[in-house]
């Protein structure tokens, strides 16, 4: 039945998506208290209090938009998004070493994967919806052409650093909370974050390149601008000076377009069997 209705929905304009989930954002801000209270603290601590008001709108859009991003024709999909920077990808890729796409929650992440995977293969890592209703929708939408998933296990990074090894790029999503044992604590706009470590892991396994990736939604359902950015920072010879280096490179990223980032994420949460932070101190 969801995967019917968000079929049907795939064939709205992307404009009135946007709308409707400008709307949606709006309802959800005003009757879910938890929800209203750690997005307004998350934004405030990050110092971008003054976009509430379009934050609230772009995280209803996040949600109604995605019928359109899983269900609706590639080609279609591909129409509204442009790249930015992609020359810079494709010295990488001649140069035959690997990449480690990171995308953060900002603006539509989902959207990403699939605009690579277009020009190049990719593998990128994927944690099962815990709701199994949407199972076959997610692995359905994201298992394209030249787009291959990881389980979110030991054998998925074993897929990912034999992929890194041949020479071809993988994608991650580096500021979800890990389980315990696969992070450090790491500020993120000031406060510590529990971080993972396997990007920078990766990276430095098979001496690839770390590209830094979003895609910023456009206003009035225009589309999507997807912008590849080099990564600049050091990653330093610890797991938690590379987790720090990567939040910062984050909060860079972040601060580009701060409306779109997915605030309303428990991003300080102490996982289960982890110390909390101040106890890690």
């Amino acid at each position: 039945m969801l995967v019917f209705v968000f079929r049907l929905l795939s064939y709205l304009p992307l404009w009135l998506l946007h709308a409707l989930g400008a709307v949606l954002g709006w309802l959800v801000y005003g009757l879910t208290p938890s929800y209203r209270q750690r997005l307004r603290e998350n934004l405030q601590r990050a110092g971008f209090g003054q976009h509430l008001g379009a934050a609230i709108a772009e995280a209803g859009k996040s949600i109604v938009e995605l019928p359109f991003i899983w269900c609706a024709d590639p080609a279609r999909v591909a129409r509204h998004a442009q790249d930015d920077n992609w020359d810079y990808v494709q010295s990488v890729i001649d140069s035959r070493r690997g990449i480690v796409f990171l995308t953060p929650h900002l603006g539509c992440f989902e959207i990403t994967a699939q605009q690579i995977a277009q020009r190049t293969a990719l593998t990128v890592m994927y944690r099962p919806p815990r709701k199994a209703a949407l199972k076959p929708l997610i692995e359905g939408a994201r298992a394209r052409a030249n787009l291959h998933l990881a389980p979110a296990n030991l054998s998925g990074v074993r897929i990912l650093a034999k992929t890194l090894k041949k020479g071809q790029p993988i994608g991650l999503l580096p500021d979800q909370v890990p389980q315990e044992g696969e992070g450090v604590w790491a500020d993120f706009f000031g406060r510590p974050a529990y971080t993972m470590t396997l990007p920078a892991k990766l990276a430095q396994m098979g001496d690839a390149v770390i590209i830094l990736v979003y895609a910023e939604r456009l206003a009035w359902g225009r589309g999507y601008r997807v912008r590849f950015v080099p990564f600049d920072g050091a990653l330093g010879a610890t797991p938690a000076s590379a987790a720090l280096a990567i939040n910062q490179a984050m909060e860079a990223l972040i601060a580009r377009c701060p409306a779109q980032y997915f605030w309303s994420y428990n991003r300080y949460k102490t996982p289960d069997g982890v110390d909390p932070a101040e106890a890690a101190a």
